[in-house]
């Protein structure tokens, strides 16, 4: 049945041929679409294109969810696909485990975490998703279903990591989880005066397990880059309980776009920046910390009808401090900032992805709302920075690079192709791979 699916960031709106898997029980359905190239989607998280699949076939496997099992000795646990790292959390939690990575969103699938091989907080300790990935279960069109490792099927095993969903359907995922003796963390919050600033900051919380930043986009001339460190770390008081998820407020409509200018974004900067408890410490559960924006749902919103777009690349840690000023530099010019403006470290990369987007360096993530051309001519130019400092961007959250950018960034995006599904694509992947300069003249 054809109906229209929107990305995260509501700025694309394809029309799919939509299927769903069956929960388990139920009378088996297709995997692959009979006629049609097909992509495969979990939650609907990912920002930009990478779980479209414009006027093709998208197969939705949220619903199979089933945990398969739980080694509560050991800490590792086998699930289908389908389960979102907050069911697991509520699994495995009470019993003193937790999933070691997780993204800005609890509402992420096991399957999109591989696909994407997503990366938290605490990036430079543990690595991305994958370095946890201990086996995987992958039915490709064919008919096979492979049982893939670090030493069987290893080049499937490595290539469905960061392979964006495009190696087949990822049946089940097996993963090394970390012990926890609290549900509880300890918070730092510090607020630091320019970019130089989070540099040292950064510097002096190598030993925090979990590191994030929010900057400031409007910031003046001599504080560009101030924002506030937030640094954390699990404790060991024994308690396990979690807290409730239910969020604190909902959005039910889209904003108005003309709310979203400049006047209103440096505004709320200002308020969040200087706002009481900006800088504090103290406990709290490790879902508030972990997934601040889970207590608004429908927090995309927020952008209007026109959805908005998400620019997150990550610079090498030799040129790191460089390349992030260049693109501060380049926002304030065109006075597009964005009022969720999020900067981290990122260690030495451990996942065998194939094409990881981690690497040792900093990452900046910033959402524009959707002008058009307007908006996708100005990312292109943030690209260019990218790109001329080692960078590259995050599929996950990507709606605009083009394929020379892709290309330039993930040097083996050619193994993945060859290992491609014959009977998988989407619409990021057909903008991405092809010619560079194809997609521009189209």
């Amino acid at each position: 049945m054809a109906e229209p699916i929107l990305s995260w960031g509501r700025a694309n709106r394809y029309q799919h041929d939509l299927y769903a898997l069956p929960k388990l029980g139920a009378a088996p359905g297709p995997v692959f679409a009979a006629d049609k190239m097909t992509i495969f989607r979990g939650m609907g998280r990912s920002y930009g294109d990478v779980a479209l699949n414009a006027d093709g076939g998208l197969c939705q496997t949220c619903q199979v969810d089933n945990v398969l099992s739980f080694d509560r000795g050991r800490g590792v646990i086998r699930a289908h696909s389908g389960l979102t790292v907050s069911a697991l959390n509520s699994l495995t939690v009470p019993n003193g485990w937790i999933v070691p990575v997780s993204p800005g969103t609890q509402y992420v699938t096991l399957g999109g975490a591989v696909a994407n091989d997503v990366h938290g907080k605490n990036h430079h300790c543990v690595g991305s998703f994958g370095a946890h990935v201990t086996a995987l279960k992958l039915r490709r069109s064919s008919g096979e279903a492979l049982v893939c490792n670090r030493q069987r099927h290893s080049d499937l095993f490595k290539a469905t990591i960061s392979g964006l969903g495009l190696t087949g359907y990822i049946e089940w995922v097996e993963i090394q989880l970390m012990p926890i003796r609290s549900a509880n963390v300890f918070v730092e919050n510090i607020r630091f005066p320019n970019l130089d600033g989070f540099f040292d900051l950064n510097a002096q919380s190598r030993d925090w397990p979990y590191t994030v930043a929010w900057v400031d986009c409007f910031s003046g001339r001599s504080n560009l880059g101030s924002g506030i460190f937030s640094r954390a770390r699990f404790i060991e008081d024994g308690d396990l309980r979690m807290a409730a998820t239910s969020p604190v407020l909902s959005l039910s409509v889209s904003l108005p776009n003309c709310l979203l200018n400049k006047v209103s974004i440096s505004l709320f900067n200002k308020l969040y920046k200087w706002r009481p408890g900006a800088t504090s410490s103290g406990v709290q559960k490790f879902q508030r910390f972990f997934y601040p924006l889970d207590r608004i749902r429908g927090w995309n919103k927020l952008y209007g009808r026109a959805g908005f777009y998400q620019h997150q690349s990550i610079i090498p840690d030799h040129c790191a401090a460089e390349g992030v000023l260049a693109l501060l530099v380049a926002i304030k010019k065109r006075g597009w900032g964005s009022f969720l403006a999020v900067l981290k470290a990122h260690g030495a990369e451990t996942s065998p992805g194939l094409n990881t987007f981690s690497m040792a360096g900093v990452s900046l993530a910033l959402d524009f709302p959707n002008r058009g051309d307007e908006t996708t001519r100005f990312l292109r130019q943030l690209d260019e920075i990218v790109v001329e400092h080692g960078g590259r961007m995050y599929p996950a959250k990507d709606a605009a690079m083009s394929a020379e950018t892709f290309q330039a960034g993930y040097p083996n995006w050619r193994q993945l192709e060859s290992l491609r599904d014959p009977k998988v694509t989407s619409s990021f992947w057909r903008r991405v791979s092809q010619s560079p300069g194809v997609a521009d003249a189209q």
